[in-house]
């Protein structure tokens, strides 16, 4: 089993190093050996070519920490270290044909679709930006409540079902909702809670897979009515629950971690 360092390749990080025209002209000539009238003349010079090259060697201008999975190439993206919302076990009000989730804020590594738009955009760009403009975007990691010691399970919603769910990964969420009252939750959101926008995914009962979503554990099986369209839906008021293809959150905690985390899971009883 390969290890998630085995299956990154990480770029390179810095916008200016010591082969940088203008930082690498500007250290070449502080280390010149000159009176210390002159130094101090000179080193006013470095800092100014710093600063017209595009502000001080210090200046948050590097790309944001992001690992491609390389080893097979994926379309997927690893953001390391940034805080994020994780949206794997939250539930939604469906308003205007979009479900709105409350989810958790996370600082970690993280998973996503790549999600590739103009010249060099992609999720980690999105989610870097947000952190000075009040949003950010949700992507994946493994949930401390789907584990053996907590409170909830992943639900198998088998093939045949026509139930519809959110699909989170790439939402955006926005900061100002966090510790806010927001309509279809009983209680104002926790300071380290967000609501995101998620697009809605509607099963087609020919599917021959079917998808998981998270709900209460020890098993329910009155849950299970989740997986019918009569009960989730897209109409406005419906509540939904995010989820995804059966085995999704296992790949992608693979690929994360370089390991599938142990979880509790419920699924339909015969008969």
């Amino acid at each position: 089993m390969m290890t998630k360092t085995e299956h990154l390749s990480r770029p390179a990080s810095g916008s200016f190093d010591g082969n940088s025209r203008p930082l690498g002209e500007a250290m070449r000539f502080c280390m010149i050996r000159a009176p210390r009238r002159a130094w101090l003349v000179g080193l006013g010079l470095a800092v100014g070519i710093i600063l017209a090259a595009g502000g001080s060697a210090t200046a948050d201008q590097r790309p944001p920490p992001c690992s491609s999975l390389a080893n097979p190439p994926s379309v997927f993206k690893i953001l390391d270290n940034q805080t994020y919302a994780l949206c794997a076990v939250a539930s939604c009000l469906v308003f205007n044909g979009v479900a709105y989730c409350k989810c958790d804020v996370k600082t970690g590594d993280s998973i996503s679709l790549s999600l590739k738009f103009d010249d060099d955009q992609d999720v980690c760009t999105v989610n870097a930006e947000g952190v000075n403009n009040g949003y950010m975007v949700s992507t994946f990691s493994g949930p401390d409540s789907l584990k053996p010691n907590g409170d909830m399970a992943s639900y198998t919603c088998p093939a045949g079902s026509n139930g519809a769910y959110a699909q989170c990964d790439g939402g955006i969420c926005f900061k100002s909702t966090q510790g806010q009252s927001y309509p279809g939750f009983d209680e104002p959101l926790a300071k380290d809670e967000i609501i995101c926008s998620c697009p809605i995914t509607e099963q087609n009962p020919k599917d021959p897979v079917g998808y998981q979503i998270a709900g209460p554990y020890p098993c329910q099986k009155s849950f299970f009515e989740n997986c019918k369209k009569r009960t989730a839906n897209k109409n406005t008021g419906s509540t939904l629950y995010v989820g995804a293809p059966t085995g999704t959150g296992d790949l992608l905690a693979f690929l994360l971690t370089g390991k599938v985390q142990p979880s509790n899971k419920c699924t339909l009883p015969r008969g």
